[in-house]
């Protein structure tokens, strides 16, 4: 349930700063990952963070959580150990990086 509360309070970090405050796109966000995640639809949003860090040498900044063309996505901005942002989309349902984009520093 701790993972739930993190994805609930990124989520709404994230759609605070995306909308200006307002939460309603962001309140069906964290429904459907809860939903997802209590059904076992998708993988805990610490794991992927977890394996995302390891795996590309980085902190995560910002997380944001989508169901697109019937697959449900983590987008995951991450600052790598040397000095550029990544944008990382990940299959939530296995955790595998799907893309990844980058910035210079």
């Amino acid at each position: 349930m701790n993972t739930l509360r993190r994805l609930f309070a990124m989520l709404l970090l994230v759609g605070a700063g995306a909308t200006g405050g307002a939460l309603h796109a962001d309140e069906r966000d964290h429904e459907l990952a809860r939903k997802a995640l209590q059904q076992g639809q998708v993988l805990p949003l610490r794991t992927v963070i977890d394996k995302v860090e390891r795996d590309h040498q980085g902190q995560v900044l910002k997380v944001e959580f989508e169901h697109d063309d019937g697959r449900y996505l983590y987008e995951i901005r991450l600052l790598q150990s040397d000095g550029r942002v990544a944008k990382l989309k990940v299959d939530a349902v296995n955790g595998q990086v799907l893309k990844i984009k980058r910035k210079e520093p």
